[in-house]
């Protein structure tokens, strides 16, 4: 491209960027698709006519009030741009022109690119949803939840199968079970320096898989509003858990009631339009159910998903935590269960989890099958960025 070329397309991109007021300065004219690109971007970050002192109104884009006219601009955006950014136009739709109330109409869902924030949209507007609107919305939440299921299900098992595997040691392995690392570290007294070779008195092996259930894991989920995609991420991870058989999964959703919907896991459609989105949060209620079905201690895994905004009674929460713990369950706390990183959370909270040997850590769906892995095994979580207050890497259970 020379330069001239690159001065134009320079001054094309920003003319689309600032919208083609009198005062945004490029001069640029659109020709062909571009003027119904512009068209697009207009819709819903247009501004309004310039006043006095050069200054413009407030933004206030419009995509009409009916449902026909917005199924068209959905589907304009999605032949002028890519995915990635039609999602974050259709997440700035829904937060700035009041999109989610025409969520609610059949033409609109149809023509909508489908993602987890849109899922929990969707899952926020469960109850208001007229039947009518309430098949297609199914449908929509099924293609995302199958996309996350492919693309998360079979690192999981195999990550999963590989800790449940190692957990199991025998002392008596065959050779092709022989764990050799923990063998000669456990042997390293015998040394023979002569022959320069360890003695291997003590084997120690992986245990050969069984159908037998061998570790039993609850996930605890707050579903207040600010953690839909944590809860999308969970419901699909909890089925995939589900679905192993030496893994006995409990799914416990909560805000100031407690759910258990754990006789729905083998379809994580039905666990997400069984949730309720909003409301207040109970945490301590939560641990309390999630304790009274611990029957193995030391074959179990709490996974607490939580901002810790706690509305119940703090230290009530706490004394559950460590009294769990005390017992031998693996307790894990995420802060979140999506790709956005670490949102807001409490931190005294956060700090006081990590004070009784619990950090709290935001986890990306990629990661979270290393995390049970370690809860699994007993070792270190693997926390990717150390939260300030919320525990290190190095912290143990």
């Amino acid at each position: 491209m020379t330069a001239e070329a690159a001065a134009d397309e320079r001054l094309r991109r920003w003319r689309l960027v600032l919208g083609g007021e009198s005062a945004d300065g490029t001069g640029c004219s659109l020709l062909g698709a571009d003027v119904a690109m512009d068209g697009a971007l207009t819709a819903l970050y247009g501004s309004g006519a310039a006043s006095g002192g050069g200054r413009t109104k407030e933004r206030a884009g419009g995509l009409g009030s009916s449902a026909p006219s917005v199924a068209r601009w959905l589907g304009d955006i999605r032949g002028y741009f890519p995915s990635s950014v039609v999602h974050i136009m259709q997440r700035d739709a829904i937060d700035r022109l009041g999109l989610a109330t025409l969520l609610l109409e059949p033409e609109t869902l149809e023509a909508v690119e489908a993602d987890v924030h849109l899922v929990g949209t969707l899952l926020s507007l469960n109850k208001a949803m007229p039947e009518t609107t309430k098949e297609t919305a199914r449908a929509v939440v099924r293609k995302v939840v199958d996309d996350l299921e492919k693309r998360l299900a079979t690192r999981t098992r195999s990550t999963l199968t590989g800790a449940l595997d190692r957990s199991a040691r025998t002392s008596r392995p065959r050779h092709r079970d022989i764990d050799w690392d923990r063998t000669i570290r456990s042997n390293l007294k015998n040394y023979l320096p002569e022959f320069r070779t360890v003695v291997p008195e003590r084997l120690i092996g992986y245990g050969r898989a069984s159908q037998a259930v061998r570790k039993d894991v609850v996930l605890c989920i707050d579903q207040s509003g600010s953690m839909a995609a944590s809860v999308v991420y969970a419901s699909v991870f909890g089925a995939v858990l589900a679905s192993m058989r030496s893994i006995a999964t409990r799914l416990v959703v909560f805000d100031t009631a407690v759910v258990d919907l754990t006789d729905q896991l083998d379809d994580p459609v039905d666990v997400l339009f069984g949730t309720q989105l909003g409301g207040g949060t109970d945490i301590n209620r939560a641990l309390a159910y999630c304790q009274s079905q611990i029957t193995r201690p030391a074959d179990t895994v709490v996974v607490l998903i939580s901002d810790l905004y706690e509305g119940g009674i703090r230290d009530e929460m706490l004394k559950r935590v460590a009294a769990m713990k005390a017992s031998g369950v693996q307790f894990v706390a995420l802060l979140a269960l999506s790709d956005e990183g670490t949102p807001a959370y409490d931190r005294e909270h956060a700090a006081a989890l990590a004070a009784l040997g619990a950090p709290a850590f935001a986890c990306t769906p990629d990661l979270f099958p290393d995390v049970m892995a370690a809860a699994i095994e007993k070792r270190p979580l693997p926390i990717p960025d150390p939260v300030s207050g919320a525990g290190t890497a190095g912290a143990r259970f």
